[in-house]
């Protein structure tokens, strides 16, 4: 009953700063990405600190983070795994659903950093939209990042991986980082009940350019999927619950 009163308690207190932390750096924000980029990183490092003394919850990361241009493609359980990935790296930039684009506060925060907003349904013409502007310049360098199975999915749950991060490894000719985590077990996707222990992010060993889409796709899902289910073992979670 403790554990449940702290994790209300903590989501207040997150939904509460997010407005505060969004309106102190906006000044900052409107002429920088600069600004934009550490009013968010504030945040993420806010959440990080507070679920650690409230709730019991300490987030690491793992493996060596990209410094460079990169494809990100990780594994995505919750919306926990979002700010340490983002805190982590240096200039992330998400490929989301557009729907976020209209989310008070977050919205803004996104335009002004250009993250990559994509139509559901309309992944592959988006896709090419975004690789239009990277080539013409449009958007600033950093780490692309990308969810392969499109949506969060709960431990133990088994969802395709999609064939867009496979073209977009195609067309950038980066390398491309894996990312396991076993966050969906701290975080739900759904509820209010915050678990304590350690939600650990880990950036794996990187895919190099120059594999077929079929390839690449059985490569990554297995790299993933195998690392995650690890993780998860670690943190205590079984598959029989």
């Amino acid at each position: 009953m403790l554990q449940w009163v702290r994790s209300i308690l903590y989501i207040f207190q997150a939904t509460v700063m997010m407005p505060v932390i969004g309106l102190l750096f906006a000044p900052w924000a409107m002429f920088s990405k600069t600004g934009a980029y550490t009013a968010c990183k504030t945040y993420a490092a806010w959440c990080m600190w507070t679920g650690r003394w409230l709730i019991g919850l300490r987030c690491e990361v793992r493996g060596n983070v990209p410094q460079g241009e990169v494809l990100v493609a990780a594994k995505h359980q919750s919306f926990l795994d979002i700010m340490v990935i983002f805190h982590a790296l240096p200039r992330a930039k998400f490929i989301m659903k557009r729907e976020i684009l209209w989310t008070p506060v977050i919205g803004q925060y996104t335009k002004r950093m250009q993250m990559i907003a994509v139509d559901r349904g309309k992944r592959g013409k988006a896709i090419a939209k975004m690789m239009e502007d990277v080539n013409a310049g449009r958007i600033e360098p950093g780490q692309i990042v990308i969810y392969p199975q499109g949506t969060r999915v709960a431990p133990g749950a088994r969802v395709p991986y999609k064939v867009g991060t496979a073209v977009l490894y195609g067309q950038l000719e980066q390398p491309c980082i894996p990312v396991a985590t076993n966050a969906g077990y701290f975080w739900p996707r759904r509820g209010l009940y915050r678990r304590p222990g350690v939600a650990v992010v880990e950036f794996l060993d990187p895919i190099q350019p120059g594999l077929s889409k079929e390839q690449f796709v059985a490569q990554l899902e297995q790299t993933v999927e195998t690392a995650s289910d690890r993780l998860l073992a670690e943190a205590g979670w079984r598959a029989d619950g």
